[in-house]
């Protein structure tokens, strides 16, 4: 195996002390802050040492590189994207604290998100529509290293899903932004330019988010193990473990723990360092 280690910085001392821990026979840089240790032996002391040193270490199999993936699946709210559109939209009604509190606990895998969805759109009832352009506009930006990453993927040919339990009129912006070939979401109803507090037809959760996956990975006929998924929160568990390599972005602990991967302090284009 080998282990990728990458970061805000890296510093030369911290990659010969990781050198030392696991045993590694050499190190290669794969580009700035990220670095590849050869033939690395796992150690007891990798984890807090790397946590101590804010590093993400991953251990990646040698012949393993982003040519052997055909899929690539994400979630947007808080992984592609730096805020939950949800929580902004509310703040324009004032009600940001009472939203953000039911979306945390979903992320968390403590609320079922069908049932927090549903209460948090209805308090926004009444919400002019324009309010969403004001988040797009105003608020909302993709998280470090997004744009490189979704051209990456797209200049090895694999094939781009933006799927999220947030709502259409971002995700559609987003994948005529970034390129992605297909974009899933839920969509508000709105009636004389208002928000109703309703959702139009099913709504997309965590099972929504793996069907979708299975869908254009069967479209394709491509592997199961040629698809990489990323995302953030419990509901994202689902696609997160139906993935060849699911990966946990600055995400909670429940899905750190069940994912392939952690990226807790990278930006996402450490996706591509991880199979450079």
């Amino acid at each position: 195996m080998n282990l990728v280690v990458q970061g805000h910085k890296v510093e030369t001392r911290a990659l010969k002390d990781l050198a030392t821990l696991t045993a590694s026979e050499g190190v290669g840089r794969l580009g700035n802050n990220a670095f590849r240790l050869l033939k690395a032996q796992a150690s007891p002391e990798l984890a807090p040492y790397c946590e101590t040193h804010q590093l993400d270490y991953a251990f990646v199999p040698e012949e393993r590189r982003l040519k052997d993936f055909r899929l690539f699946v994400t979630d947007m709210d808080s992984t592609l994207i730096n805020i939950e559109c949800i929580d902004e939209i509310a703040d324009m009604q004032g009600l940001k604290n009472e939203v953000a509190a039911i979306t945390e606990a979903a992320m968390r895998g403590e609320l079922d998100f069908r049932t927090s969805l549903t209460r948090r759109v209805a308090l926004l009832e009444g919400l002019p529509e324009e309010a969403l352009a004001r988040v797009f506009n105003e608020r909302l930006q993709l998280n470090p290293g997004a744009a490189t990453l979704i051209a990456g993927l797209k200049q090895a040919g694999i094939v781009t899903v933006l799927v999220s339990g947030g709502f259409t009129y971002f995700t559609e912006r987003l994948q005529k932004q970034l390129g992605f070939d297909y974009a899933v979401a839920n969509q508000l109803d709105v009636r004389n330019g208002k928000l109703t507090g309703k959702v139009k037809g099913e709504v997309v959760d965590g099972e929504a988010k793996r069907h979708t996956l299975q869908l254009v990975r069967k479209h394709h006929g491509f592997a199961p193990n040629t698809v990489i998924a990323a995302g953030d929160g419990a509901n994202d568990l689902p696609m997160l473990t139906e993935a060849g390599v699911g990966i946990a972005y600055h995400a909670k602990p429940v899905v750190r723990e069940k994912a392939t991967y952690a990226l807790n302090h990278s930006g996402l284009d450490g996706i591509l360092n991880l199979f450079a």
